[in-house]
């Protein structure tokens, strides 16, 4: 579906009833065509935490919980925020026999949505630990040139032309939705094998999304094609933490070898 028609940016009324049919898929090809040849953009998840999450148990008593989506990145869809945020609150007044019973609801619905296997954890709500990130912090550098859209010619190697394994990280990560204009803020990982990158020019990179628009999922799959082209690593993951909005925050990965999966995290932001 395209975007255009979806719920984001309009005035809507919160439903009361289970609304199954309110979630609104939006392709992943559209938004890959540039980058469709480097197969692996399709290998990651999309990891979501949902802290508004409520129904009621046989007994009409409400429950609570805070959930942790995994979407596969090889799924032919993304949901939009919103109509998931709707989607889980049509939920609030709905009787399921158990928390199983709720858990394989939201499975099914999800994955009809997708296309794809989606799988829901439930956590008490003061049970998702906040989590320190790890690697080296590259803010602090100072980059020789500065964007405002992404901008792949900022990527350099090193002159030294070192082989290096590292992880590098940056809570400078800001874009915008690009139906709404708002904006989107998170803390970006990156590791990396290959020849040593310049980190300034990586710092320069991530700063240069300060004014583009676009899905979360989207901009993660945008920096992994641009360093695989532009840095040529041997092994690549890139994994943004985005902070909480309308009761979600949203955490694409994408990886070139499966082992470098990383496990999901919370980091304090969120």
């Amino acid at each position: 579906m395209s975007v255009e028609k979806s719920l984001l940016g309009k005035d809507t009324n919160y439903p009361t009833e289970y609304q199954p049919d309110i979630l609104f898929p939006i392709s992943r090809e559209q938004a890959r065509e540039s980058y469709s040849h480097i197969n692996h953009i399709r290998q990651g998840k999309d990891w979501w935490h949902v802290f508004e999450i409520s129904w009621l148990n046989a007994h009409g008593i409400p429950q609570v919980a805070i959930g942790r989506l995994t979407l596969p990145a090889s799924s032919p869809n993304l949901i939009e925020s919103k109509s998931l945020k709707l989607y889980f609150n049509s939920m609030n007044f709905t009787k399921f026999d158990s928390k199983e019973a709720f858990i394989a609801t939201v499975e099914k619905d999800l994955s009809a949505a997708a296309e794809a296997e989606v799988t829901i954890d439930l956590f008490d709500a003061n049970d998702l630990d906040i989590a320190q990130p790890e690697g080296i912090c590259i803010d602090n550098l100072l980059p020789e040139r500065l964007e405002n859209h992404p901008d792949s010619s900022l990527l350099k190697l090193d002159d030294s032309n070192e082989d290096v394994e590292v992880q590098l990280y940056s809570h400078l990560l800001r874009s915008n939705c690009p139906v709404t204009g708002q904006p989107d803020w998170g803390t970006v990982f990156i590791r990396f094998k290959g020849k040593k990158p310049c980190y300034r020019s990586l710092l320069a990179y991530i700063i240069s999304y300060r004014q583009h628009n676009g899905f979360h999922e989207q901009c993660v799959e945008q920096m992994f094609a641009d360093i695989w082209q532009n840095l040529s690593p041997e092994k690549l993951m890139v994994y943004a933490t985005y902070t909480r909005r309308g009761g979600l925050d949203i955490n694409p990965c994408r990886v070139s070898d499966l082992t470098w999966m990383p496990r999901p995290i919370r980091l304090a932001r969120q």
